[in-house]
């Protein structure tokens, strides 16, 4: 008796764990809009059912990539909101309101390792950390005007300065993007050159506009979220246009 009642539990401890192994299920619009705005970045794998292809590859991915949250929806009359018409694996985020689509009839070859990629490479944040790996997708964006976050990783202010400023980063949603960048890997000194700046310079705030390939940097002082704000609000009125470059020449200021 005993027995059978170990087994019993077993076997449904087993069940229990492939269930909360499984993807949510999204099953109306109002759960697709509640789980996109849940978070900064999220993915929907809008799929006919478990048994589609894509569906263990997202479940894989997903595991690998915990930041992003996941979710699947089977429900073919929400897709055609979201301008879908068949299987495809969508990325939402909100720093820049973008929807990014992988159709899965079109994709050559579909494995764990390539959504892993795809999340990755798109999973741009309200302040998003620069590397060559970030840098496609935000160059891929819409938004080409970037506010720039130059501070040593590992300082005081490399951490004060993410935090405030990824705070301030959602009043300019589709405006700019946020970006952080760490002068102390030797990668990026050719960003902070392009700024003529050297890491013991940092931390410092500056805009680059990828459609005029412009660029300005915020004068020396107390970085506010005041001032941040100001700078961006310049930007966007065209009072930077007439002002010097950053860069032009050795520690150019605005």
């Amino acid at each position: 008796m005993l027995i059978s009642i170990f087994f019993a539990f077993l076997v449904s401890s087993v069940i229990a764990t492939e269930k909360d192994s499984d993807l949510p299920r999204l099953n109306d619009i109002k759960a697709v809009e509640a789980f996109v705005d849940s978070a900064e970045v999220v993915i929907v794998g809008f799929l006919e059912g478990e048994e589609s292809h894509g569906y263990k590859e997202l479940l894989a991915a997903a595991k690998r990539v915990e930041s992003v949250p996941a979710a699947i929806c089977t429900v073919k009359e929400v897709w055609a909101d979201y301008s879908l018409s068949s299987d495809t694996i969508t990325l939402f985020r909100k720093a820049d309101n973008h929807q990014e689509n992988l159709i899965i009839a079109d994709a050559k070859k579909l494995e764990a390792d390539g959504l892993v990629n795809f999340i990755s490479v798109n999973e741009i944040r309200y302040i998003t950390e620069y590397n060559q790996v970030t840098a496609v997708g935000l160059f891929n964006s819409e938004v080409k005007s970037h506010l720039l976050v130059f501070a040593n990783r590992g300082s005081k202010e490399y951490t004060e300065l993410k935090k405030q400023m990824g705070a301030l980063a959602p009043e300019f949603t589709g405006k700019f993007l946020f970006v952080l960048i760490n002068g102390a890997v030797k990668s990026n000194s050719k960003s902070l050159g392009y700024f003529g700046l050297k890491s013991q310079d940092l931390p410092r705030i500056g805009i680059y506009d990828g459609d005029s390939d412009m660029k300005w940097l915020l004068p020396e002082g107390e970085i506010t979220t005041e001032r941040v704000r100001e700078f961006c609000q310049s930007f966007i009125r065209g009072e930077l246009k007439d002002v010097q470059q950053a860069g032009s020449t050795p520690k150019t200021e605005l």
